[in-house]
């Protein structure tokens, strides 16, 4: 606190207060891992939306390896761009499975369940921007959602239940389950995602990977509301 008031120029408890407002609005978070504070998703937003080394990363990353220490799955981070979802981080188990989806991947936001999860909590007016038309829709396995009432009605269903999931619309054979971290003002930031082979894990064993994934959201929306 003291380099930031000497950096500033204020008294330590102009700045104390000035940082507690920095924080409610989104423009710094707290780091706990690494005992400091960084630039928020405010100010990352403002700036460049997904540079490699952000603040969004540096705080989903623990919670990323913690998860897939506990479910020995894939997990990823992705945020929205557009009609698409790109993925900024990605931790593995220690035996892997070949997936498309990796650091710096863009695929169709509809299509994925940490697309659907975002999207979920967009209002009804801004998805409705996003997908006009038909032609604004894109199929990769004859599966998901082709027009806006049919995307509106999976998302209304899976916001109700707190995750998306989806099986077999990116890669036949994998599902994956996915959950929404929100900023300060409720905004969906990011989303957390598990997949995992199809075949490998029983239907009844996966309503826990959907609420450990929902857990480590939750997780992350605390984070950045600071």
């Amino acid at each position: 606190m003291e380099r930031i008031a000497s950096a500033v120029g204020l008294p330590r408890s102009s700045t104390y207060h000035l940082l507690k407002a920095m924080i409610s609005e989104g423009f710094v978070v707290h780091l706990p891992e690494e005992k400091r504070y960084g630039l928020g998703v405010a100010a990352f937003e403002i700036g460049s939306a997904y540079l490699r080394h952000d603040p969004l990363e540096r705080l989903a990353r623990p919670l990323l390896v913690q998860l897939v220490a506990e479910i020995g799955q894939t997990a990823h981070l992705g945020v929205l761009h557009g009609r698409e979802l790109v993925y900024l981080l990605k931790e593995q188990p220690p035996r892997p499975v070949t997936l498309v989806t990796d650091v710096g991947v863009r695929l169709p936001a509809t299509l994925t369940a940490s697309g659907r999860a975002l999207l979920a909590e967009l209002p009804p007016a801004q998805v409705r921007a996003l997908f006009p038309d038909a032609e604004s829709f894109v199929r990769r396995t004859d599966q998901g959602p082709q027009t806006l009432t049919q995307l509106r009605r999976i998302l209304a269903d899976e916001k109700r239940q707190g995750y998306a999931v989806e099986d077999s619309y990116i890669t036949p054979g994998f599902s994956s389950v996915a959950s929404a971290a929100v900023d300060h003002a409720g905004h969906p930031v990011a989303a957390i995602s598990v997949t995992f082979r199809t075949d490998a894990i029983p239907p009844n064993e996966r309503s826990f990977l959907a609420r450990r994934t929902r857990q480590a959201a939750e997780a992350l929306t605390r984070r950045l509301r600071g």
